[in-house]
């Protein structure tokens, strides 16, 4: 039964902005430049689909990237539909990353602009069912029924 409550939107909701408020506070702010949070507003937003990890998705650096890369695999995402960023290559994109989302770790995820979550959120909404629907929704991936046999 708690399982269950962990994969509820409202949970999921719950527990970013939780975080996200947390965040908000002087002590986790980086001031990030205009500059700065101008380019990360035009990276979430080049492709419908954008995962800011460790590593690249042919060599992710660590397991949490490793396991969104292998969920997002499963969904066929077209290549123009996708972009990756290695944070490891940008410390600024790594801790600026952070203060854009309001969200501490990374990897993070992104569809058709908008924050879904980390790795953890990642997999809850997978296992749920709704990261697909999402991906369909926004027409990242074709809807099951428009899928060939």
């Amino acid at each position: 039964m708690f399982q269950n409550a962990l994969r509820t939107s409202a949970y999921l909701s719950l527990h970013r902005s939780t975080i996200s408020s947390c965040l908000r506070s002087q002590t986790f702010r980086r001031l990030l430049s205009q500059e700065s949070r101008s380019k990360i507003q035009a990276a979430v937003t080049e492709h419908p689909v954008v995962l800011f990890m460790k590593g690249s998705p042919e060599q992710p650096m660590c397991g949490f990237s490793r396991g969104v890369v292998k969920i997002l695999s499963a969904f066929d995402i077209p290549p123009e539909k996708f972009k990756a960023y290695n944070v490891l290559e940008d410390s600024e994109l790594r801790t600026g990353i952070k203060e854009f989302s309001e969200w501490p770790t990374i990897p993070q995820l992104y569809v058709n602009g908008e924050f879904v979550g980390g790795s953890d959120i990642a997999l809850s909404m997978f296992q749920s069912g709704e990261l697909e629907t999402l991906l369909e929704q926004h027409g990242v991936i074709p809807k099951a029924s428009e899928s060939p046999s």
